[in-house]
């Protein structure tokens, strides 16, 4: 952590807005990016990178400065992206065809497809989409991980902190999540030169 940013941290737990505001400036798009890649939509990663935030917020007095900043933010939108995870689990979704009840018609609810069509992807976005899935698919705390080291280019020792487990642990972890997508990828894996 450079001076700078410890300057930053300590106006902040002065309770200076503007100082607040520099250090989400530094780190909006590393985390929105973190986010999005766990959560793999849009407006998840929003809600997750605004949860994140404001907990920053909240307990930036409690930041010692034993580990990185950045580390101890990459741990905050882990937790805010695992509680998701939980309650999203826990609440019922409505189905998106049910309809609007208006007080003499019904109308039905129609969702815009902003995402580009099958038709439409190039084979490096189709390679991508299919990696991203994949990605997707692996519980949460391998997705984590892989995202952690191939796309934040975060250590074994910055994971370690970041999920509060050993060294080893996240080796091991590591190392099954990049079998089980090996494995998932292997039907496709001309796309992959695996």
């Amino acid at each position: 952590m450079d001076l700078e940013e410890r300057a930053i941290i300590q106006q902040c737990k002065q309770g200076l807005m503007s100082a607040f505001d520099q250090l989400v400036e530094r780190y909006e798009k590393r985390v929105f990016n973190f986010a999005y890649r766990m959560a793999g939509n849009y407006d998840d990663a929003n809600d997750v990178a605004q949860e994140a935030f404001i907990r920053v917020f909240n307990s930036i007095g409690t930041f010692r400065g034993d580990a990185n900043f950045s580390t101890w933010l990459y741990r905050i939108v882990t937790n805010v992206y695992l509680d998701e995870r939980k309650r999203a689990k826990s609440h019922l979704h409505t189905p998106l065809d049910d309809y609007i009840e208006l007080e003499e018609n019904s109308v039905a609810r129609q969702v815009e497809d902003t995402g580009p069509t099958p038709e439409a992807l190039v084979e490096q976005t189709e390679r991508h989409d299919l990696l991203q899935f994949a990605i997707k698919s692996l519980p949460d705390y391998q997705r984590i991980m892989v995202v952690l080291y191939h796309t934040e280019s975060k250590s074994y020792e910055e994971i370690a902190e970041i999920m509060n487990l050993p060294i080893g642990t996240v080796k091991s972890r590591l190392n099954r999540a990049r079998l089980a997508l090996k494995e998932k990828l292997e039907p496709i894996k001309e796309l992959f030169d695996l």
